[in-house]
């Protein structure tokens, strides 16, 4: 088995990262850098989780060895000197020590294969973190319609980021330029970089688990509360429904705006090409309606028309994409949180049912697996507890809901 823990954990680890990305995202509609960028973020998160363990085991391995040879070699000594002192002494008792038994572990990695192995993971994930995946996120929100002009976005955007980093790598360069003892090399400089990547790493992870190690146990922990995460759920349903009501209103106005745009650069305008790009950004409803009222063979010059420069154009691209995503994700967030409501009101009514049978006021959209159906049966069985939520809670959320939007509207 030497190795072959490690080549199998490897395999396993990326056919899983690769489920994974499968699950959760299109590879019809999705980019293949972003594709590939994703799958590999993923992929070197879960090598770190998994090889870890061998990686321990196969220290602990070696550090018994060396501590057996340690062992071994002194009691040697011991020996030797208890045998000296001795003189011509007729008995000499020999020192009796039991060593240490060590077990190889199954799952040994020989010598000179991990370090390799964690400096590539390492230092593809450092360029993962502060190079490519950030520069991706800049790229794709950009609205510049050039390669070049999207990467010119880009940069731009991350530079507060990037900032950062320089900014504690700087004060850690400048700190050993004046120390006296040290002097600057390839090492020195790749220690800094390691140590200013720790310092801003540590410190979001100080940020993170001082809300994680509250939010998420208490989450479980009101999860068992179907009453009151159900009463949750329905404050939730209300906040979203207004952020998903202003997320239709942005929607439709940079839509209007995308419009007079389109009616005033016909198809003979040197900046046409950039409107047909604005409009394949578009929803599909909207660019049918706006084909509809398009008048092919109107010419922009016979009228005195202002028209956009390219750099508004780009500043309006920019604002359908973001549009156009956040009313996409608050779409789906509230198709979500309401199967998360139905499901909870349907737990409450099967709870006051007479009838041990888990009844659904509607089919579930999402596809089961051939596993549900002998894990989660319908049938419920025990004692009917009494719950204040009647049939009419699905009528509750909706009115609740709609008496918020009109508050907020209001």
């Amino acid at each position: 088995m030497s190795g072959a823990a490690l080549g199998i954990e490897i395999v396993v680890v990326f056919f899983l990262a690769l489920f994974l990305l499968h699950r959760y995202a299109d590879f019809r509609k999705q980019q293949r850098m972003v594709l590939f960028g994703t799958l590999l973020a993923w992929y070197l998160c879960f090598l770190i989780v998994f090889i870890l363990p061998l990686d321990i085991s196969t220290t602990i391995y070696k550090q018994c060895k060396i501590d057996h040879e340690e062992h071994a070699s002194v009691s040697l000594v011991t020996a030797l000197i208890s045998n000296q002192t001795a003189g011509n002494s007729t008995t000499a008792t020999p020192t009796k020590s039991v060593p240490k038994v060590c077990y190889k572990p199954w799952s040994y990695i020989p010598d000179g294969i991990m370090p390799v192995f964690w400096r590539v993971v390492y230092w593809t994930s450092q360029c993962l973190t502060w190079l490519l995946l950030p520069f991706m996120q800049s790229y794709a929100r950009s609205g510049g319609f050039s390669i070049t002009g999207k990467i010119k976005t880009a940069l731009i955007e991350n530079a507060i980021y990037y900032g950062t980093y320089l900014l504690i790598f700087g004060s850690l360069l400048i700190y050993v330029a004046v120390h006296p003892q040290w002097h600057l090399s390839w090492y020195e400089l790749q220690t800094i970089g390691i140590t200013a990547a720790n310092t801003w790493g540590l410190f979001l992870l100080v940020l993170l688990l001082g809300y994680g190690l509250v939010e998420i146990p208490r989450s479980y922990w009101n999860a068992s509360r179907q009453g009151h995460l159900l009463i949750k759920t329905y404050f939730k349903a209300a906040k979203l429904m207004t952020e998903k009501a202003d997320a239709e209103e942005n929607l439709e106005d940079v839509m209007e705006e995308v419009r007079k745009v389109q009616e005033s650069i016909k198809y003979n305008h040197p900046l046409r090409k950039y409107i047909d790009t604005i409009l394949r950004k578009c929803p599909v409803e909207y660019q049918e309606k706006m084909g509809r009222n398009m008048d092919d063979y109107e010419d922009f010059d016979d009228k005195q028309n202002t028209y956009p420069s390219e750099k508004n154009l780009v500043k309006l691209h920019k604002q359908v994409i973001y549009a156009v995503q956040r009313h996409n994700r608050t779409h789906v967030q509230w198709q979500i949180l309401l199967q998360q409501a139905m499901h909870l009101e349907d737990v409450a009514k099967n709870e006051t049912s007479s009838a041990h049978q888990f009844v659904h006021s509607f089919p579930s959209t999402e596809p089961t697996s051939w596993l549900s159906p002998y894990l989660y049966t319908p049938t419920v069985g025990g004692s009917h507890r009494s719950s204040q939520f009647t049939a009419g809670s699905t009528l509750q959320l909706r009115v609740h809901s709609h008496l918020q939007t009109k508050h907020e509207a209001g």
